[in-house]
């Protein structure tokens, strides 16, 4: 490794927290999903979950594969969300769809006109029919968690297993430039068993779905500080432009940094649950895609077209950022978030 190379953090390093040993693994799985999913296999056997006290290093080992390969991070981060989710579901009946330690975990929660999927009981439980599109690796997963309509107005969680015949992935439509080994699109079920996760409206309603989301956020940072490494890396001169975009860098990465590092103090304190979730999330979010973004322009302005055209890590990266921080929805999130200001009881400043 260089010297700029290891574990990402945005707090003081911690003798033997096992980042930089972690960014070399990552490093090692070179956009491979399969080996993305055994180095998101070996992480949830010891990985924290949101909430739990040590959520700052859960977010710090998200960045960190972010950082070394954004495809990795981006196979590992939903596997990790669902084995929070189950973990704070408890008693979810896994043995039931075959489920395990060797599992590999999706969580397909995205809605979408003219698909539906519906979750209907019989008298040897559950089983879910119709289409569920954004179904990421569907076909290389063994399980998922996946959200289903209940009745016409209320949705709920399940735990399936995508090697059962009744799942259909869709054709291939995948023809994005970034995370190219990650497709998504729709799923078709046809009367697949499934096990309940939470009672209806529990997905979303719960504190760890806002904690879930400012994970995502993590990797987002974790990939911008990938992309300014090689800013770093670059020869340079005495230069007060390419100064300049350097400072401007850091002081985007040290605000999302920052951020990400009170928002896990803020999940592990003891007030956790006060329902100040969704505003957290929504700033620490909003804050981090911002300064990704940032990073993005401002590392192209610093690099020119060189890297972008022939160094492959560094073009792989950049795509597969843009396109994962379109999970953020921009105005959007920041609609919301001043919405939820206004409702506030309290002033926020």
């Amino acid at each position: 490794m260089g010297e700029s190379d290891g574990g990402v953090r945005f707090r003081p390093r911690v003798q033997g927290d096992g980042l930089d040993e972690l960014y070399t693994r990552a490093l090692a799985t070179g956009g491979r999903v399969d080996d993305a999913l055994a180095l998101a296999r070996r992480l949830g056997a010891t990985a924290p979950v949101p909430g739990g006290g040590d959520t700052a290093h859960l977010w710090q080992s998200l960045a960190t594969i972010a950082a070394a390969d954004v495809t990795a991070a981006r196979v590992a981060e939903p596997h990790l969300d669902a084995l929070a989710i189950l973990h704070q579901a408890r008693g979810v009946d896994l043995p039931t769809i075959a489920a395990g330690e060797h599992s590999t975990w999706g969580v397909f929660a995205a809605e979408g006109a003219g698909s539906r999927l519906a979750a209907t009981r019989s008298g040897d439980g559950w089983c879910l029919s119709g289409t569920k599109p954004w179904c990421s690796l569907a076909g290389m997963l063994t399980h998922a968690l996946v959200t289903a309509t209940t009745s016409a107005s209320r949705r709920r969680l399940f735990a399936v297993d995508l090697r059962h015949p009744g799942v259909r992935p869709g054709p291939d439509a995948w023809v994005a430039r970034g995370l190219v080994a990650v497709p998504s699109g729709p799923v078709a079920f046809d009367e697949v068993p499934a096990v309940p996760v939470g009672d209806d409206g529990w997905y979303l309603d719960r504190p760890g779905f806002a904690w879930g989301g400012t994970g995502v956020a993590a990797v987002w940072w974790g990939a911008a500080a990938g992309i300014a490494r090689r800013l770093l890396g670059a020869p340079r001169r005495s230069d007060r432009i390419a100064e300049l975009l350097i400072g401007s860098v850091d002081l985007a990465l040290h605000a999302g940094g920052l951020a990400l590092a009170a928002a896990a103090a803020e999940i592990d304190s003891p007030h956790a649950e006060g329902g100040g979730e969704r505003m957290l999330a929504l700033r620490t979010r909003a804050i981090v895609a911002r300064g990704a973004e940032d990073v993005l322009r401002l590392a192209g302005h610093a690099l020119g077209p060189a890297p972008l055209a022939l160094e492959d890590d560094h073009a792989r990266r950049v795509a597969d950022l843009t396109l994962y921080l379109r999970q953020h929805h921009a105005e959007r999130d920041e609609a919301d978030l001043g919405a939820t200001l206004l409702d506030a009881r309290e002033r926020p400043w």
